[in-house]
């Protein structure tokens, strides 16, 4: 898995810079890499429920990963937090000393993105009365509730488009467009990634 995830950067920069094949190394690290996935998911869940349950050193490992990705995750997103208040908070004379830099209209946080931060509060309440469903074997209540969460998460990201569409200014727009669209256009991927995995 860590050799395809490398073909597949190495390919993505390269088809960055129009290096010739690079193109056929990252999809070729990406053929690897989901493969990869798949066939370990498919061992995990395997493990998990035909064979019987894991081993409680399986069980550690399986948790402790988990706690480390949600800490990796928060990290990644942290430093991004700390590019914009850093920005925000110290701005520089070649952004006009002000923030947000002179010349740019940031987007109402009132409108769209007040919006889906509910959607995202309503699809968390959702995902979680799931969660407590099929604990409590009420599998009509689990996929209502499961369809709920699905159908918030691809509404979120269709508003996410929009706010795209309507935003005015761009990821070349400096620091101040760079991170919003680093930060958005990751969140914006956790929430596809994680309505695909539902």
């Amino acid at each position: 898995v860590s050799f395809s995830v490398l073909f597949t950067v190495i390919g993505f920069v390269g088809y960055c810079h129009t290096i010739k094949n690079s193109l056929l190394l990252f999809f070729s690290g990406l053929v690897l890499l989901l493969s990869g996935l798949c066939c370990w998911w498919r061992d995990v869940i395997r493990e998990a429920t035909f064979e019987g349950k894991h081993t409680k050193a399986v069980q550690r490992g399986i948790y402790i990963g988990m706690i480390l990705f949600i800490i990796s995750e928060a990290m990644f997103f942290f430093a991004f937090f700390w590019a914009f208040f850093s920005s925000a908070i110290n701005p520089v004379p070649q952004i006009g000393g002000v923030w947000p830099p002179a010349g740019l209209t940031p987007i109402n946080p009132l409108g769209l993105p007040l919006l889906n931060t509910f959607i995202l509060l309503t699809s968390g309440a959702t995902v979680t009365c799931c969660h407590h469903s099929i604990v409590g074997g009420l599998r009509k209540r689990a996929f209502l509730s499961l369809f709920s969460t699905v159908c918030l998460g691809m509404l979120f990201t269709g508003f996410q488009y929009v706010e795209y569409l309507r935003a005015p200014f761009s990821i070349s727009d400096g620091i101040y467009g760079s991170i919003f669209y680093m930060l958005t256009g990751f969140h914006g991927f956790h929430v596809i990634v994680g309505t695909i995995f539902l």
